[in-house]
């Protein structure tokens, strides 16, 4: 109960005591004005959220770290009266995400729209909602509200970026023979014939032979025996580090991008949070795409207190199964990355090139991926430096392995633009670790 009404149920009863005691006219009129004030204050608050519409249009519910997230909200007065103000509480979990809202003279049969656009700075997964509506009388005597209890859910994907200069040394890995696996999908490799099935696709039918036979017949394909690629991310909890980091609230413009200036020219570099997974994340899912988005077949292989899996494929739909995997994923896991590249690298053939990106400065896991060459699988080393994270260990003897391995390595650290790091390999640099 609010002072003010308090003050004036007081000053009702004292003017009907004072009324009743008296009988006279005034002190009658009095209490009747005191009365009529509460009565339609009471019946204007509560008419005040009746007849009200909100609507919640969302473009997408998938958006990526470094991009803007958008909403359109309506509220409509359904009612002939109109509505003196209007106040919208939302609940969202959306960092930033500045919904709520106070409409004014809101009059009958009439609506107001507004747009939210808020850039997304962390990834995972995100409650849009619930919401509340409030409002009361002309003299603030009496509050009402209204809760809207549905939600929804908003994806955010870990950021990417575009790695126009990361060259490894592909060639190098060879591929092998071809493989005598057959292909849902267009490759170059035509294995046979076969007879036309319902679904089949019409850009596969073999016209000669159809025309030869008098049915129809469809074209099988085989796997492309260039090298499937298997990304293995290290989430061992213990080999996690990270700075304290909070995000800020974004100014208007582009937030998510800060300016460098180096030798004169200008770079957009995104800003990470300063953890070791962070820069993993979208380390592992950059490269993902950079491999998907040149027709290879890419899987992943983690274990973030679970063995998680993602089998090969080509594709936009394995973009965005990696990036849905990579947006709730933590260093939650229990077993050391040596450990995971040993048990599951046994599974691997030699068609197989290991993408091995971790922050764990034990050299343990360069012999690991030596033992998988020595079985004919290839691999590439993405070395996170833990001393950038606020790690103590150091990272020397891991890279020494590496070296002695012939493994190629590209070594991050905290700040770099990750496209400049994973373009170019470490050599002469081997000696400042």
């Amino acid at each position: 109960m609010s002072p003010r009404l308090l003050f004036l149920l007081t000053a009702l009863v004292f003017a009907w005591l004072f009324a009743f005691n008296s009988g006279r006219e005034l002190a009658y009129n009095l209490a009747y004005l005191l009365t009529g004030i509460l009565v339609l204050s009471y019946a204007w608050a509560w008419n005040s959220t009746r007849f009200v519409q909100i609507n919640r249009y969302t473009r997408a519910r998938r958006s990526q770290v470094g991009q803007y997230f958008e909403e359109t909200f309506e509220i409509r007065n359904r009612g002939r009266l109109p509505k003196l103000w209007l106040e919208l509480r939302d609940y969202s979990t959306v960092p930033f995400h500045d919904v709520s809202r106070v409409v004014n003279n809101l009059q009958g049969k009439n609506s107001q729209r507004w747009q939210v656009r808020t850039l997304c700075q962390q990834r995972g997964h995100f409650r849009l909602g619930s919401m509340s509506l409030h409002s009361g009388d002309p003299m603030g005597l009496f509050s009402v509200g209204q809760n809207l209890s549905l939600t929804s859910d908003l994806i955010v994907y870990p950021a990417t970026v575009e790695l126009k200069s990361f060259q490894p040394p592909i060639a190098d890995l060879a591929g092998g023979d071809a493989l005598s696996r057959r292909s849902q999908t267009l490759t170059t490799n035509v294995s046979g014939i076969r007879e036309y099935a319902p679904g089949d696709s019409f850009s596969r039918i073999h016209w000669l032979s159809s025309a030869r036979t008098g049915r129809l017949m469809t074209k099988e394909f085989e796997l492309d025996p260039s090298a499937d690629i298997w990304i293995f991310l290290d989430l061992f909890h213990e080999v996690e580090q990270a700075l304290a980091w909070e995000p800020a609230r974004p100014d208007t413009g582009v937030f998510s991008l800060s300016r460098l200036r180096r030798g004169g020219k200008r770079y957009d570099v995104l800003e990470l949070p300063p953890s070791t997974t962070e820069y993993s994340v979208t380390i592992a899912a950059s490269a993902s795409r950079y491999f998907l988005l040149r027709n290879r077949a890419v899987g992943m292989m983690w274990n973030d207190g679970e063995r998680q899996v993602l089998q090969t494929d080509r594709g936009q739909r394995q973009v965005r199964k990696i990036l849905e995997s990579m947006a709730v994923t933590n260093a939650t896991g229990r077993m050391p990355f040596d450990e995971l590249l040993l048990t599951d690298g046994v599974r691997l053939n030699r068609n197989d090139i290991v993408v091995a990106i971790s922050p764990d400065p034990r050299p343990d896991w360069a012999r690991a991926l030596r033992e998988l060459r020595r079985r004919g699988v290839n691999s590439i080393a993405v070395v996170l430096d833990p001393g950038s994270f606020g790690g103590r260990r150091p990272v020397g003897p891991l890279m020494h392995e590496l070296e002695l391995s012939a493994i190629p390595t590209y070594p991050v650290k905290r700040g770099d633009a990750i496209e400049d790091a994973l373009s170019h390999t470490a050599g002469w640099e081997f000696r400042r670790w």
